[in-house]
């Protein structure tokens, strides 16, 4: 028997694979249970063209892949156990946007779009929109607004009013048939407390702030600047919100219809959903002066600040400041990188073309899996020189710093006799350069950075990237224990919609995980670094110049 004062919340933590369920104890932080269901649909490939970068998922992949994941979960616990649950939080990639019908539903549910990728929610790695948000580029600096100076002063394809504009412009049968649009994060928080309804949905702060121009002091941009990127959109802006809320407010109860499909018990507190990274870095038990980077497909970077340090200071580059996306209270920003872990990936896939055609076995199989770790290891005995392969990590753009989702990646210093594992090797150290490259710009816009908290796949399953980041920041590199920290996150904010504590930072001081590593800079390797980080940037401005030129 568990005591009777024991009670338990649950962080729902929604990545671009899976979903990930994780039941916490409120009074330690310990992680009692975790389940992980990966998205049918999307493991499929189902609705996606990586040549034009569309990247959808289903709506059905969300909510079957949640209902799996906190089955999983419940199965390790006592029936007791479920009983002192006592509430949840969601957090998600973003911007994930979808188009909804007036009751909120993605289009996608409804029979005639269930096939339709436009009617279902973009993923934020899709690029299907550069030329939209060159467009909203173009007009608010040309009307000399005040919309992208919290954004870092661009907008990006990866956001909301991109990927919104970039349906309506092209898409006549879903612009007609969308009453609004949801971003993932509030669609989730909305479902399972009966809340869906566009005007009333709770909006979150951390998903509008950074990724829908809001604003506390203009709302979100005007209609009159809006209709000027499309006139269609005045069928949508009428439904959509002034107000956001931070992840501390609580949004609503579980339903009785949800706590049934979940199995969880009903009525449960329900807190303000927010993006992944945000919530990782609660959970990593961010503070002024701490760097937290989520390192996994691509990298988010999340810090913090006093409003008295900040005043009124606009951080160019990023891809947003704004008042209580982390921590209420505070200001937060995010940076962050395009592609990481997905350049790895991209590059032991081009390498295991010639084997297509082989038939799937478990050898066959096993020899793609062991394929990263091979080059790993050899990528790992190969004498560093400032006269190595140097590459560029914009395989897929550039976020930060000034977001650019057109430029492209490159790779220079090839010879006949290059290797794999030389050319892996240039592009680990590509993704540590580019890393660099985000923490110089924060400091030059008079961030302060003390130290570097690392959280995600990539921080636990890479050490030779991260010693490789550690020698190229010329920084520790502290490794959060957590496996799960986005949804210990979630679970901290759980924990306070549910009266458990009043703050977040109060939360933070009994449920933070500890630093299970710390990877520290080898100063000898970070001298050639020095030299391979400026053919680096050299090749970046040259880079530039070629894709600007053909672009």
């Amino acid at each position: 028997m568990i005591e009777s004062n024991k009670k338990y919340v649950i962080g729902l933590d929604f990545g671009t694979d899976s979903c990930r369920a994780l039941i916490v104890d409120v009074c330690n932080g310990h992680e009692v249970a975790t389940g992980v269901s990966f998205y049918p649909r999307w493991k499929a490939g189902l609705y996606c063209d990586a040549r034009c970068n569309r990247y959808r998922q289903h709506p059905l992949d969300y909510m079957e892949s949640m209902t799996e994941a906190v089955h999983m979960a419940l199965s390790h616990l006592e029936k007791e156990e479920v009983a002192s649950i006592c509430g949840l939080c969601f957090d998600t990639t973003g911007s994930t946007p979808v188009l909804t019908d007036r009751d909120g539903m993605p289009l996608a549910l409804r029979p005639e779009f269930a096939e339709e990728p436009d009617a279902m929610f973009i993923l934020w790695k899709d690029h299907t929109a550069v030329r939209e948000a060159e467009q909203i580029n173009t007009l608010i600096r040309e009307r000399n607004l005040d919309y992208l100076i919290y954004e870092g002063g661009t907008y990006s394809s990866e956001w909301v009013w991109s990927k919104v504009l970039h349906v309506i412009n092209t898409n006549p049968a879903v612009r007609d048939a969308a009453y609004s649009w949801a971003e993932h994060c509030d669609w989730m928080t909305g479902l399972v407390t009966g809340n869906t309804i566009p005007e009333k949905m709770f909006r979150s702060r951390c998903a509008a702030g950074h990724k829908a121009m809001w604003h506390e002091s203009w709302g979100l941009p005007s209609f009159s600047v809006l209709l000027e990127l499309n006139p269609s959109l005045r069928n949508i802006l009428p439904h959509l919100f002034t107000e956001t809320y931070t992840s501390d407010t609580h949004a609503g109860a579980l339903t009785t219809e949800w706590a049934a499909r979940l199995g969880l018990p009903q009525g449960i507190a329900v807190a303000v959903g927010a993006l992944d990274a945000h919530m990782g870095a609660v959970g990593a038990s961010v503070a002024p002066g701490v760097l937290t980077r989520i390192m996994g497909t691509s990298t988010c970077d999340i810090m913090v600040a006093e409003k008295t340090e900040i005043g009124d200071r606009c951080i160019e580059g990023i891809c947003g400041q704004v008042d209580g996306s982390v921590l209420p209270g505070f200001i937060g920003f995010e940076a962050g990188q395009s592609a990481f872990g997905d350049i790895y990936a991209w590059f032991a896939k081009m390498l295991s073309w010639a084997l297509k055609n082989i038939p799937e076995t478990e050898a066959g199989q096993q020899a793609l899996d062991d394929m990263l770790t091979g080059l790993t290891r050899e990528a790992q005995g190969i004498e560093l020189s400032e006269d190595n392969i140097v590459a560029l990590d914009w395989m897929n753009g550039r976020r930060t710093p000034y977001a650019d989702q057109s430029v492209k990646g490159a790779i220079a210093g090839l010879t006949l006799g290059s290797t794999a594992p030389e050319i892996f090797k240039a592009l680990v150290e590509a993704t540590a350069f580019g890393s660099r490259r985000i923490v110089e710009h924060m400091k030059s816009q008079g961030l302060r950075i003390d130290s570097v908290n690392a959280i995600g796949g990539i921080s636990k399953k890479a050490p030779f990237v991260m010693q490789t980041l550690a020698d190229v920041l010329g920084m520790p590199i502290r490794i959060v224990r957590s496996e799960q920290t986005c949804a210990l996150g979630a679970a901290m904010f759980a924990a306070v919609a549910a009266g458990v504590y009043p703050t977040v930072e109060e939360a933070m001081r009994y449920m933070g995980s500890d630093i299970e590593i710390e990877y520290r800079p080898d100063t000898g390797r970070k001298k050639i670094y020095e030299i391979l980080y400026r053919k680096y940037l050299q090749l970046a401005r040259n880079a530039e110049i070629i894709n600007h030129t053909n672009h």
